[in-house]
């Protein structure tokens, strides 16, 4: 099964002249699958995904989660399915520094509003614990590492239970050894919890280890 699929994916930036920058873009993601784009800065890489995460409305084509569509959702709807079928891994953690990383990890699903804030406590408690740092729950996010805030930042991506993670550059601020356990995170959650990814990312060693590259040039997929 599809968990994202999208058909024929025009983008046109219209300032300050007309200008494609995505050209007829089709790319699937199955359910379990870890992929990444990988293209040289400017190709369209970001654009790309800002597109598929719904958080850019302005294109031409259809978007399906899946293998429902959700081209031309309102924006109550989209804000929905950003917040409940989709998490967020970017290359800054944007966690509150003044709040706890328990706290930080349970503002998604606060948000959404479907849990009692027992269960939602239970719950982020349970992603930092299959993350190895639930000894962290308390600390003020200010005070702990850049690795251990990206985990986090990937904690708080998966408390909403999400049909895939999408990240961008999620290991660019990151030293090899904190990288390479961002990498085995993501490699743990489509094998053993059978969560599709869709990562783009500069770091061949890193692309090379997951399941497909979609390899991008000047707005296309080239491979």
């Amino acid at each position: 099964m599809n968990i994202l699929e999208a058909r024929n994916i025009n983008k046109y930036f219209k300032k300050p002249v007309k200008f494609q920058v995505l050209h007829d873009i089709s790319l699937s993601v199955k359910a379990g699958e870890f992929v990444s784009i990988m293209g040289k800065s400017g190709c369209g890489k970001s654009t790309l995904l800002y597109v598929l995460s719904t958080m850019d409305t302005d294109y031409d084509g259809e978007l399906f989660l899946k293998e429902e569509l959700i081209t031309g959702g309102s924006p109550n709807e989209l804000a929905f399915i950003r917040n409940k079928r989709i998490g967020f891994v970017f290359q800054f953690h944007y966690l509150l520094a003044e709040f706890s990383v328990l706290d930080n990890v349970m503002l998604p699903a606060l948000k959404l509003g479907e849990k009692t804030t027992k269960e939602i406590e239970q719950n982020a408690i349970e992603k930092l614990r299959v993350l190895g740092i639930e000894k962290l729950a308390p600390k003020k996010a200010a005070m702990i590492s850049g690795g251990e805030k990206q985990r986090v930042a990937i904690a708080r991506a998966l408390i909403n239970d999400p049909s895939i993670i999408m990240g961008d550059e999620p290991t660019g601020n990151l030293d090899s050894q904190n990288s390479e356990n961002v990498f085995n995170i993501f490699r743990n959650l489509s094998d053993e919890h059978g969560l599709s990814l869709l990562i783009v990312t500069h770091d061949p060693d890193f692309a090379n280890r997951t399941d497909r590259i979609i390899q991008m040039e000047d707005g296309r997929i080239i491979g």
